[in-house]
């Protein structure tokens, strides 16, 4: 099988004058954002909380607190099967950029972040709720996410990839409901008190079909941990700078999507299990619409399976049965 992907990419700039694209997904917590007539104050907010955080915990030489700002590009990969000149938006993710005021120099942060995927869409929100459909218990399908993680690690290991970003992504999402988090020994600077859960969730499985491993920290001053997915080594293969890049923003945007866990009045303590339902915690000033994401979750995914699952389906099927999986080094 011969068949070949292109993966083109483009960039937008994330401010407060951001407005998403006909072609952006609208699930992306910045897209959620950007809309209605808070759009301008909630990206202005959440990106002063932004540069606040990461201040804080870049607090060395930085005596007022405001030596650091964060530059946020919305990395956006399409996908063209055979070069046939037509292209499937196939993932989105943010990338960090770091100002030093002090020094005027601009460093590169770290790519990853937020991620969003239309083919994940449709595995979440469509395939599986059809192989679950009138059966007496929950299963998962013995092929869920090969697709998907094999588009990713080709992403991942392509020229395109290489010649945009000098280091594989770093992807930080929220702990699991489900799942009880146990606090260890383990203490990094940065990244915080390192925690460790009792199961693997599916996330972590489809992740890991991704190439990703995971590990759960909780930073300086945080309410819980955060789930890094990365390729390497996450402690040794990217500097504090970088870390505490990925950290502000992503704990950001967690403490305006999921405030009853990393906006929280109480902290994880020795045993934690993150609770929806907690009613101890505070709301930022900053309009987010959890009910919509959820709602076009389920439409993405049915774009996916109209746009590109269906009408490529042998060609998918042929291409991730042949694809051999490589180590995902950029």
């Amino acid at each position: 099988m011969k068949t070949d992907f292109t993966f083109t990419i483009k960039s937008t700039c994330l401010n407060e004058h951001y407005q998403p694209t006909d072609n952006t997904r609208a699930t992306t917590n910045f897209a959620n954002l950007a809309r209605g007539k808070n759009r301008q104050h909630n990206l202005r907010n959440a990106l002063t909380m932004i540069d606040n955080r990461f201040n804080a915990l870049a607090n060395w030489d930085n005596p007022q607190g405001d030596r650091y700002a964060v530059e946020l590009e919305i990395i956006s990969v399409e996908i063209d099967i055979e070069n046939s000149g037509q292209t499937f938006p196939s993932i989105e993710v943010l990338k960090t950029n770091i100002v030093d005021h002090q020094t005027n120099q601009r460093i590169e942060g770290i790519v990853g972040n937020n991620f969003s995927s239309y083919v994940r869409d449709y595995d979440f929100s469509i395939l599986l709720s059809e192989h679950n459909k009138n059966q007496s218990s929950f299963s998962v399908p013995d092929d869920f996410g090969e697709l998907h993680g094999k588009l990713f690690q080709s992403f991942l290991n392509s020229a395109v990839y290489k010649a945009h970003f000098n280091k594989p992504p770093v992807i930080c999402l929220s702990v699991a409901e489900t799942k009880t988090y146990q606090r260890t020994e383990n203490q990094h600077p940065v990244l915080g008190v390192e925690f460790q859960p009792n199961a693997s969730s599916l996330t972590e499985q489809y992740f890991k079909k991704m190439g990703l491993q995971v590990r759960y920290f909780m930073p300086p001053n945080s309410a819980a941990p955060l789930a890094f997915y990365f390729v390497g080594d996450l402690l040794n293969d990217y500097t504090n700078l970088e870390l505490i890049s990925t950290i502000s923003t992503m704990e950001t945007f967690q403490k305006i999507y999921r405030p009853e866990i990393y906006n929280a009045n109480a902290v994880a303590g020795q045993t934690y299990q993150p609770n929806l339902k907690n009613l101890d915690y505070s709301l930022t000033h900053i309009v987010y619409d959890r009910e919509e994401r959820n709602r076009l979750g389920i439409a993405q995914g049915k774009f996916a399976e109209a746009h590109f699952i269906k009408p490529n389906k042998n060609v998918l099927e042929q291409w991730s049965a042949s694809y051999s999986q490589q180590p995902c080094v950029a």
